[in-house]
C-alpha cells in the first residue's frame, strides 16, 4: 500500500491552482470538471509520478471551523520537504508569500510556515 492522493482544502480552486503552480512551482496534473468543482490535482516538478496534491474545495460545513481553529492556532495544515528552507523562503519572501513563521531550527529539521492564500498554513521543511 501506498500514498496516492492527499489534499489540502482550498476556498477557490483557480486561485489555489494559480499560487501552487505559479508561486510554490507545482505542476498541474489532473484537472477534470464536476459540477461546480473540479478533481484538481498538482504534483511536485521533482517527482511528476509521485503523490498527488489535491486541491479540494472547503465546501463541506465542518471545514470552515476546522480550518479557522487550525490558523487561529498556528498549525500548518500540511507540510511540504524542501532542499533548503532558508533559500525557499527567501524565494518565496521574494514573492509575495507571507510567512507566519521564519525559518527555525527544531532538531532534526528547520521548519518555516507561510499563508498560502487559500485559507491554510503550510509548513516546509528541511531534515538536517
Amino acid at each position: 500500500m501506498k500514498i496516492w492522493v492527499t489534499s489540502v482544502l482550498v476556498d477557490d480552486q483557480a486561485k489555489a491552482l494559480r499560487f501552487y503552480t505559479e508561486v510554490l512551482g507545482f505542476v498541474k496534473k489532473t484537472d477534470v470538471p464536476l459540477g461546480e468543482a473540479r478533481w484538481l490535482t498538482v504534483v511536485s516538478s521533482e517527482a511528476p509520478d509521485g503523490v498527488e496534491l489535491l486541491l479540494e474545495p472547503d465546501g463541506h460545513p465542518a471545514v470552515q471551523p476546522f480550518k479557522r481553529a487550525l490558523v487561529e492556532d498556528g498549525i500548518p495544515y500540511t507540510s511540504f520537504e524542501v532542499k533548503d528552507v532558508n533559500a525557499e523562503y527567501r524565494r518565496l519572501v521574494d514573492a509575495g508569500v507571507v510567512f507566519t513563521q521564519p525559518p527555525v531550527e527544531m532538531d532534526p529539521v528547520i521548519t518555516a510556515v507561510f499563508d498560502d492564500t487559500c485559507g491554510n498554513l503550510i509548513q516546509i521543511l528541511q531534515k538536517k
